[in-house]
């Protein structure tokens, strides 16, 4: 650990999912200290190689850009990883925003790395309602975890779509206990949401990223204080922002302007102001002129009975321009295959969405925020392609 002076970083560690309860004794109180105006910090992710790369990029021996209190490194899913700025103020807005949006304090599961902002703000949340959160650790039962809430208290907690959907199947009767659980991190298949309020889950859907301090948009609706419009792509503007990205001028002043923050996303408002997020800008698969977006071919895919996850990618074609190829997670005891899943997409979306390659893996590989690695993913659909 770097020994911070008055303007350098604090680097913490995260535990490992094994460990993950130590996070009370070392992420938990540096976290607290950073809020209350004590050493900035940044929580490595866990692991020798994510950990190092975070720290090439928070490089906490030169002197941290005035007004941060915590820097959270951004996945590098959709390109290169960056340290995003954050200020106390921008954390506890957001915070305070979504107890209001939630009604009330309460007592939170942590299920989420403290790396990524989803798992920071948990424990933002917990602070700011003076109540220590209970933390779920890696093979544990989410029973188990929230019996060690306290009894009477409002119960909350904040998962991606992946774990959602893992609990929905083993412990639905756990996830309906609480009085919100918060879904964000990726986009949710409406199916899965579906499947989720049948079963008396109350799920909130939450879009935002680092440079929002998390999510400032539930279920489609800005949070108090927050402001959204639609320019090239989707823009944010209000307390919850980050003041920029560490030590990178240039992109601070392309992404953030005018206190609004690009952010690549597409996206559109109805009348009411209702968001509705369509996928990143970058992320629609040009098929033989025809736009394919991957995350509404992946909804599709798991929606037939041989398939458990899907991650869809576009791959250079000669004849097409693009051609739309799947990596798939079998269900148990299935085999899926080309032959029948074209079709069932091509029935619901359209033939230019039907798949051409299809790659079976045993689990979509993720990042340390909990979204899919899809540059992984695309690197193995592009070999198994060759």
């Amino acid at each position: 650990m770097v020994v911070p002076s008055a303007r350098q970083l604090a680097l913490v560690p995260a535990p490992p999912p094994e460990a993950a309860g130590t996070v009370l004794t070392t992420v938990w109180p540096a976290l607290r200290r950073a809020l209350d105006g004590g050493a900035p910090l940044a929580v490595l992710p866990a692991g020798p190689g994510p950990a190092e790369a975070a720290r090439a990029v928070l490089r906490p021996d030169e002197t941290l850009e005035p007004g941060t209190d915590v820097v959270v490194v951004t996945s590098g899913s959709t390109g290169g990883r960056k340290g995003v700025l954050l200020s106390s103020a921008a954390l506890r807005a957001s915070a305070t925003a979504t107890l209001d949006r939630l009604g009330g304090a309460g007592s939170w599961l942590l299920a989420l790395p403290t790396s990524a902002v989803g798992g920071l703000q948990v424990l933002v949340r917990s602070a700011l309602a003076g109540r220590e959160p209970a933390v779920l650790a890696r093979g544990e039962r989410l029973a188990d975890a929230v019996n060690r809430l306290p009894d009477g208290d409002r119960r909350y907690t904040s998962l991606v779509p992946t774990q959602l959907r893992r609990y929905l199947a083993e412990e639905p009767e756990v996830l309906a206990s609480f009085a919100a659980v918060l879904v964000g991190g990726a986009a949710t298949d409406a199916g899965l949401l579906d499947a989720a309020r049948a079963a008396g889950v109350p799920v909130r859907t939450t879009y935002g990223m680092s440079e929002t301090a998390g999510g400032c948009v539930y279920d489609g609706v800005p949070l108090d204080g927050v402001s959204v419009r639609i320019r090239e792509g989707i823009e944010l503007a209000g307390p919850v922002l980050a003041h920029g990205y560490r030590l990178d001028p240039a992109g601070t002043g392309t992404a953030f302007r005018d206190g609004w923050f690009a952010t690549r996303d597409a996206g559109s408002l109805a009348a009411d102001g209702t968001l509705t997020v369509h996928g990143r800008l970058d992320d629609v698969v040009i098929s033989g002129g025809v736009n394919v977006s991957p995350q509404a071919v992946e909804a599709v895919l798991r929606e037939h009975p041989a398939v458990a996850d899907a991650v869809v990618a576009g791959l250079p074609d000669p004849t097409w321009g693009q051609r739309v190829v799947a990596a798939v997670v079998p269900a148990p005891g299935a085999v899926p295959d080309l032959a029948e899943l074209r079709p069932w997409v091509a029935g619901r979306l359209g033939a230019a969405a039907a798949p051409r390659a299809l790659t079976l893996i045993d689990a979509v590989p993720t990042l340390h925020t909990g979204k899919p690695d899809r540059r992984s993913v695309t690197e193995t659909l592009a070999r198994g392609d060759l």
